[in-house]
């Protein structure tokens, strides 16, 4: 498959915006910067940050075994998203494939970008139907959005099936592994080397903790990172992010040990959830939260928000007819989850 003949022919000949730090690259506390109009005054953040997040992709290319060239870090993954779409769908002609239920950002980022959403719904146990799939595509159908562990499902997608789509599937396939890192499945970024469509999407938000710095990751060829590159915002990771980022990756000890105690929590409120009365289903879960089916999800929902308790309400979502979603907290918010279901009538 030749990338480049999925890529928008404007975005072919964009010229990059090239900002301060784009040509003069080096940085040494002997140098006099007078080059970026910034405030002169050192407060610690008075200098534009590192457009191209060196030393944070090192310390991410170090951990996940990737080369750097074959990093890029979003404003969150949305902005990836976003990025991602913008750079392979011509508006107003091109579509998407996304399969519902699943990560609502795929339809609304498609919609803001003007692009046609094509939805096949997953099977019965949510897992990609991968003939309807391929029936529905297009030659516009530019980029196949798979979440795995699936959002709000909690599942992973079976490798084989994962697979067939990339080989089968003529254009951009987006791997979401927002909640990988609590799955037993392997991560796609071992077999990135195989599939030129291939692209993985990441995020410090759910097993790293880091929600309030909003720092996505995306994974894929040399030839896909560079073309983001293209059109990316020239300082969109703030250094703040970078710090914050850097310090929590440093810490990666810390981070498998709450991943630990989170799946740990995970198997006792599943195993406490099946008790309960009223909830008449508990799926199968490779993320930190859990769907659960009960009898009316309005009236447990509102119950529980009554009891202090927020939950998710999934019950507008296709195939999740009065399902709930619950994110697996501490030990302490999880035993208070569980007491307040027990107690409700």
């Amino acid at each position: 498959m030749d990338i480049n003949n999925l890529i928008r022919d404007n975005i072919k000949t964009l010229k990059p915006y090239v900002s301060a730090r784009d040509e003069f690259k080096e940085f040494s506390s002997d140098l006099i910067f007078l080059d970026a109009n910034e405030n002169p005054f050192d407060n610690g953040v008075n200098r534009y940050p590192d457009p191209f997040q060196i030393t944070l992709k090192s310390k991410l290319s170090e951990i996940k075994n990737i080369s750097i060239d074959n990093i890029l870090l979003g404003n969150g993954s949305d902005e990836i998203l976003d990025l991602i779409i913008r750079v392979f769908c011509e508006p107003n002609a091109d579509n998407i494939i996304t399969l519902p239920p699943t990560y609502g950002m795929y339809e609304v980022l498609a919609n803001t970008n003007a692009v046609e959403i094509k939805s096949v719904m997953l099977n019965d146990n949510f897992q990609p139907d991968i003939s309807a799939i391929l029936d529905k595509a297009d030659t516009n159908s530019k980029i196949l959005f798979l979440c795995s562990p699936n959002n709000p499902t909690a599942n992973s997608l079976k490798a084989g099936i994962v697979e067939e789509l990339l080989k089968s599937f003529q254009g951009i396939v987006v791997i979401d592994e927002a909640y990988i890192d609590f799955s037993n499945e392997a991560s796609w970024l071992g077999r990135l080397n195989e599939f030129p469509n291939l692209i993985v999407t990441q995020t410090l938000s759910k097993a790293f903790g880091m929600a309030g710095i909003r720092l996505g990751v995306c994974y894929a060829s040399k030839k896909i990172i560079s073309t983001l590159n293209r059109i990316k915002p020239p300082y969109n990771i703030n250094a703040l992010t970078q710090q914050k980022a850097l310090d929590r990756l440093l810490d990666i000890g810390i981070v498998k040990t709450e991943i630990a105690t989170i799946l740990n929590e995970r198997d006792k409120l599943i195993q406490e959830l099946s008790e309960v009365n009223f909830i008449n289903k508990v799926y199968p879960s490779d993320a930190n939260f859990i769907l659960i089916k009960v009898d009316d999800a309005y009236k447990r929902y509102n119950q529980l928000l009554e009891n202090g308790i927020v939950v998710r309400n999934r019950t507008h979502q296709p195939n999740c007819k009065n399902c709930l979603r619950f994110t697996v907290g501490t030990a302490i918010e999880n035993n208070t989850l569980i007491k307040t279901l027990k107690n409700i009538q």
